[in-house]
């Protein structure tokens, strides 16, 4: 679902989080004292532009090395996010139309039990009400850690499966829409996904951490921490850290870094990435859920404890958890756990990290 070393604390700041931990330190120290996480990540950029990373726990758990300061991890569907970028600059280029239906691009290929790509749009694709199954949740995580999977054979996973709704009735999350999504930029531009996200996107704004894992590259290229995973939610935790991203492709197989992120997306609500017209588009959301979130064009939106909203998207992957986004005046903050929260609580405690670090 390559850079410079993140900005560290100033020796001043460290001495001062290492007499009194600031809120986010103790956020992280819960998530791994209370939660069980091996280990948690942060960076947060404040109004001013300062920049304070953050590590908790342990970055391996066989060894108990440190977690390494900024290091990389796997993304998951804040992927989403930079395919929807690639899909809206081509709309600001005149190449697709939002509400297009997905025949005018990938004719023919979108059929099945109650689903007809004659139906569904574009922007429904990306704001995720098209009706389409979840291929994701019929792949078992030993096959997505060891398998390679072409777009094609994700699509006709889903394919198997009847539509959960039909077309722009209700969101619902599926990461079907953001592979057809990346089949229609590779058709539209005539080149893989993964050179447009990189010319387009990762270059454009510098983020020198990020990258789109070439076919069978199973590792992670920078300092990381190891990724575990419960598989039962109640089993024991695996090392997951080397697996075969090809599953999330277009809707998670990035790799990055907190402090990268926290530039992505505060370049994209700069509009550095988008014609003022597209990132508009990608603003305009939708009810997702109950709890406040809101879904516009591969981007969420959350309420903020401390007074309006912040912007991201967020992902899991066996292995890694990322929240975090960043606020109109110009916060940033990105929270990573090397372990999918499997209670409530945990997936609390991961929301209650990145709050803290956007209203400290």
């Amino acid at each position: 679902m390559t850079l410079a070393a993140l900005t560290p604390p100033s020796s001043a700041s460290a001495a001062v989080a290492t007499a009194r931990p600031d809120a986010v330190q103790q956020a992280l120290n819960t998530l791994v004292r209370d939660d069980g996480m091996p280990a948690a990540l942060a960076s947060v950029k404040d109004r001013d532009g300062r920049t304070r990373t953050y590590t908790a726990g342990v970055g391996d758990l066989a060894t108990g090395s440190k977690v390494p300061r900024g290091g990389q991890v796997r993304i998951g569907s804040n992927t989403k996010s930079f395919t929807a970028v690639v899909v809206l600059q081509l709309v600001g280029e005149g190449k697709i139309a939002l509400d297009d239906d997905v025949d005018t691009y990938l004719p023919g290929l979108v059929r099945g039990k109650g689903i007809d790509g004659r139906r569904i749009t574009v922007r429904q694709l990306l704001q995720h009400t098209s009706g389409l199954p979840d291929y994701g949740m019929h792949i078992d995580d030993d096959e997505l850690r060891h398998r390679y999977f072409e777009p094609r054979e994700l699509l006709d996973i889903a394919l198997r499966y009847k539509a959960d709704a039909a077309p722009g009735k209700t969101w619902g999350y599926s990461n079907t829409n953001y592979l057809l999504a990346g089949l229609i930029v590779q058709k539209v531009t005539g080149r893989p996904l993964a050179e447009e996200i990189d010319r387009r996107v990762i270059k454009r704004v510098g983020l020198r951490h990020t990258y789109f894992p070439a076919p069978g590259d199973r590792t992670i290229r920078e300092p990381h921490p190891q990724g575990y995973h419960r598989s039962p939610a109640d089993g024991p935790l695996r090392d997951f850290t080397e697996i075969d991203p090809s599953a999330g492709w277009a809707a998670g197989q990035l790799i990055s870094t907190d402090s990268d992120l926290n530039r992505f997306f505060t370049a994209l609500l700069a509009g550095r990435l988008l014609p003022a017209a597209q990132l508009a588009e990608m603003r305009t959301t939708v009810p997702a859920g109950t709890s406040g979130l809101r879904y516009g064009l591969g981007l969420t939106s959350r309420p903020l404890p401390c007074g309006g909203v912040y912007w991201g998207h967020g992902g899991d992957i066996p292995g890694y958890e990322t929240r975090g986004g960043v606020t109109d005046d110009g916060r940033a903050a990105n929270i990573t756990v090397t372990s999918i929260p499997t209670d409530e609580a945990a997936v609390q405690h991961v929301k209650d990290a990145v709050d803290r670090a956007l209203c400290g």
